[in-house]
């Protein structure tokens, strides 16, 4: 049995350090690393689970995508047994399904398991019941469905795109081919050999007793997530201690069986970002570092080892906030550690001086907008995420090591900011007129509002859903958070956290029978949806 303690041999002195910090600032509750340095190991935890319960080597958490690479193990195992090979079509393992080709190219098995298979990261037609446990009902008929109206963007192979949808149907015909369910497979193939008793696709009632619930990056408590037919893009729970023997098997500690499927997994075969490449699922930096995370609605996770296979570490949080950074930094004395943000609350009348556009680069530029009471930054084509003030002038946020320092000018009006981000990216604030004109925000009484909701759907598949929130609309796109629109005339509202627009077309009866949604340079029409 791995010992357990919050004074660690193994974890590097600065890695504690800030897992204390982060823990202390409550930037997370919880904290569990399972370390492995030659033939030693320990788990250390940090933090306190609700109830003032402390965490240990057997509480339970989710994994997220890290169920990716047993994922992947079951494809190795497959290919090294001859059942498979890498160029196997998974057409042929899945002969009910129509699934989509290009130019008579068909997706293979080493293909969804590289991410170059050319399906989206989520299917459109993810509609579910429970946003906030959204993959529970997307069941093999859904996965059926969609595959079959699905266009291929480009031919298989031809580049990365990572693809939840993916790797779940690589699962599932993986599952199908041998007759059975990813979870018996991976019970079977995977969690019996390595011992990995206090792990699963589903909580028995031993795991949920131990388990650590979920908190979203505001420590909002999340629910858990629930799987059937993408199982295998995410659907496990483990403990520290059942992941060290996966890590240590990986590594290739310990007599395995698994030892040959697992360094053919690893084992880098294609291009997918700079200074980084992909096996089957498991991703190789160029300084040797092989690794994956994983996160959820509730939780954070990061398995990893060194190009030596002398060092390993396993990362669990029942906090969504990245902590990869401590991940690479148990493996990598130059890595870099992100500093630990508290946030601050700062007079909501303060926050209106840094609301503006700042230019980063031609044409890349950085919006900074007022929303929820807080302030929002969006990036050119991308979407907006909510910075946090750590003292004035000093904002953070919670994902991708962001951070913003605003600088002023002789007068002491804020006149640009320095982006922090791999490096510091100076962006001087643009005036009123080099700006595009912003739609300007109006009121509409509440039982305006309630015109506009109900469900509209895409002919791709996805369905838009509008809800009357409070004083307010919030729209939510198949598979994605639900987010507020603004109305700037009757039937014509706009979004803040992406560059979209909604306009509600009304039928002879003065009643909204649809939406166009554009985006992208699209128009994008839904129909709505007749009640039940």
């Amino acid at each position: 049995m791995t010992s357990v303690s919050a004074d660690s041999g193994l974890l590097p002195a600065r890695v504690e350090q800030a897992a204390r910090e982060r823990i202390a600032s409550g930037a997370c509750q919880t904290l569990v690393f399972g370390m492995v340095d030659g033939d030693k190991s320990e788990v250390v935890a940090f933090g306190k689970l609700d109830h003032d319960r402390a965490p240990d080597a057997d509480t339970v958490y989710e994994i997220g995508s890290v169920t990716k690479t047993f994922t992947a193990t079951l494809l190795a195992q497959s290919v090294l047994s001859g059942r498979v090979t890498l160029d196997t079509p998974v057409g042929q393992l899945l002969p009910d399904f129509e699934i989509p080709s290009r130019e008579g190219k068909q997706i293979t098995l080493g293909e969804l398991a590289t991410q170059h298979s050319g399906l989206p990261r989520l299917p459109a037609n993810l509609a579910p019941a429970d946003p906030a446990n959204p993959y529970a009902d997307y069941d093999a008929a859904k996965l059926k469905t969609f595959l079959a109206g699905y266009e291929l963007p480009r031919d298989p192979g031809t580049a990365y795109e990572y693809s939840n949808l993916g790797f779940g149907l690589l699962g599932y015909a993986l599952a199908q081919s041998e007759h059975t369910t990813f979870a018996a497979m991976v019970d079977r193939e995977i969690f019996k050999p390595l011992g990995m008793t206090m792990s699963g696709t589903a909580l028995t009632a031993e795991m949920r007793s131990r388990l650590a619930s979920g908190h979203d990056d505001a420590g909002v408590p999340a629910k858990n997530w629930d799987f059937d037919a993408l199982a295998g893009a995410g659907a496990i729970y483990a403990t520290a201690n059942d992941m060290l023997r996966y890590l240590k098997a990986n590594m290739g500690i310990g007599d395995s069986s698994l030892t040959a499927a697992m360094r053919f997994a690893q084992q880098p075969r294609s291009g997918m970002a700079a200074k980084m490449r992909i096996g089957l699922a498991w991703m190789t930096t160029d300084k040797g570092v092989v690794w994956h995370n994983g996160g959820t609605f509730g939780y954070r996770s990061f398995l990893g080892f060194t190009a030596d296979r002398r060092r390993g570490v396993i990362v669990l949080s029942n906090t969504a906030v990245d902590q990869d950074d401590l991940g690479f930094a148990a493996l990598d004395d130059e890595a870099r550690l992100l500093p630990t943000w508290k946030a601050t609350a700062l007079p909501a009348t303060s926050l209106e001086q840094y609301v503006g556009t700042y230019k980063l680069a031609d044409k890349f530029l950085l919006k900074v907008f007022r929303m929820n009471d807080g302030l929002y930054a969006r990036a050119t084509g991308q979407a907006a995420i909510p910075i946090f003030p750590a003292s004035p002038d000093e904002f953070f946020a919670k994902v991708a090591g962001i951070s913003m320092t605003f600088t002023r000018d002789a007068s002491g009006a804020v006149a640009g900011l320095v982006l922090h981000q791999n490096g510091d990216h100076a962006a001087p604030k643009l005036s009123a007129s080099e700006v595009a004109a912003e739609p300007k925000e109006i009121s509409l009484p509440a039982a305006t509002l309630r015109d506009y909701v109900g469900k509209y759907q895409f002919d791709f598949g996805a369905v838009l859903d509008v809800v009357l929130k409070d004083d307010h609309l919030e729209a939510q796109l198949s598979g994605q958070p639900a987010f507020q629109i603004f109305a700037r005339a009757a039937d014509e509202f706009f979004y803040k956290v992406v560059d979209a627009q909604l306009h509600f077309e009304r039928d002879a009866n003065n009643v909204v029978a649809a939406v166009l949604l554009h985006q992208d340079g699209r128009d994008m029409k839904a129909p709505r949806r007749m009640a039940q």
